[in-house]
C-alpha cells in the first residue's frame, strides 16, 4: 500500500507539473470568466426559479387563508339560521383550510430565507465577475511583461558575456602597457638629449679655461705675481712641465668628446 501511495503522488506529480507548464495566463484569464459568467447565468436561473417558488407558495397560502376565513363566514352563517350540523361542516372545512395555511406559511418562510441567500449570492458573484473583468486586463498584461522579461533574461544569459569581457580587459591592459613603453621611451630620450647638453656645456667651460691658460702662457694676460718678469727666459724645465700639463688637459678634453 505504501508504495502504490508513492506511485500515485509521483504521477500527480508529473502530471501537476504537465499541466501548470501547459498554462497560458492569458487563456486561463478568458476561461475564468467564461465560466464565472456561466456560472452567473446558473446563479440567475436559480434565483428566478426559487422566487417563482416562492411566489405560488405565497398564492396557496393565501388562498388557504382566504378560504380558512370563508368557512369561518360560512359557519356562523349557518348558527344563525340556526344550522347547527352545517355549521359542523363549515367549522370543519375551516380547520383543513387553517391548517394548510399554517404549512403553506412555514413553507414559505423557508422559502423566503432561502431566496434572500440567493440573492445575496447573487449580488456577491457579480461584485466578483465585475471585478474579475476589471483586473483580467491588468493581469494580463503583467504576465505579457513577465513573459517578455524571462525571454530577454534567457536570451542575455544565453550570450556568451565572460568571455568578451575577458578579452575586453586583456586588450585593455595591453593598451596601458604600451602607453607605459610609450612614455618610458620619451623619458629616456628626453634623458640622453640632457646629458648631450650637459656634455656640451662642460666642454664648452674646458674649452674657455684652456684658452685662458693659453693667454696666460702667451703673457698677454698673466698674473705678475705668478709669471717671471718681462725679458726673463722661462727654465727648460719649466716649459716641459708646461707642456705635460698641456697635453694632459687636450686628453682630459679628448675623453670628454
Amino acid at each position: 500500500m505504501g508504495l502504490f501511495d508513492r506511485v500515485s503522488r509521483v504521477v500527480r506529480s508529473n502530471l501537476n507539473a504537465a499541466v501548470s507548464s501547459a498554462e497560458n495566463p492569458e487563456k486561463i484569464l478568458d476561461q475564468a470568466i467564461i465560466d464565472m459568467q456561466e456560472d452567473l447565468v446558473q446563479m440567475r436561473q436559480a434565483v428566478a426559479g426559487a422566487i417563482a417558488s416562492q411566489k405560488r407558495v405565497q398564492q396557496q397560502y393565501e388562498r388557504a387563508s382566504s378560504e380558512a376565513n370563508t368557512w369561518q363566514q360560512r359557519a356562523q352563517l349557518a348558527l344563525q339560521k340556526g344550522d347547527d350540523e352545517l355549521a359542523k361542516q363549515a367549522l370543519l372545512r375551516k380547520k383543513t383550510q387553517a391548517e394548510t395555511a399554517v404549512a403553506l406559511k412555514t413553507q414559505l418562510d423557508g422559502q423566503s430565507a432561502t431566496v434572500d441567500q440567493l440573492k445575496r449570492n447573487l449580488i456577491g458573484l457579480e461584485s466578483k465577475l465585475s471585478e474579475a473583468k476589471t483586473k483580467k486586463d491588468m493581469l494580463k498584461a503583467r504576465a505579457s511583461a513577465a513573459k517578455a522579461n524571462e525571454q530577454l533574461q534567457n536570451t542575455t544569459s544565453s550570450l556568451n558575456t565572460g568571455s568578451a569581457m575577458a578579452a575586453f580587459e586583456r586588450m585593455e591592459e595591453k593598451v596601458l602597457q604600451m602607453e607605459a613603453r610609450s612614455q618610458a621611451a620619451v623619458e629616456l630620450a628626453g634623458s640622453d638629449l640632457e646629458s648631450q647638453f650637459a656634455r656640451l656645456e662642460a666642454g664648452g667651460d674646458v674649452d674657455l679655461e684652456l684658452e685662458a691658460m693659453k693667454a696666460q702662457l702667451a703673457g698677454g694676460t698673466v698674473d705678475q705675481g705668478q709669471l717671471p718678469a718681462a725679458g726673463t727666459a722661462i727654465p727648460a724645465t719649466e716649459s716641459t712641465e708646461v707642456d705635460a700639463e698641456l697635453e694632459q688637459l687636450r686628453s682630459q678634453i679628448d675623453k670628454l668628446d
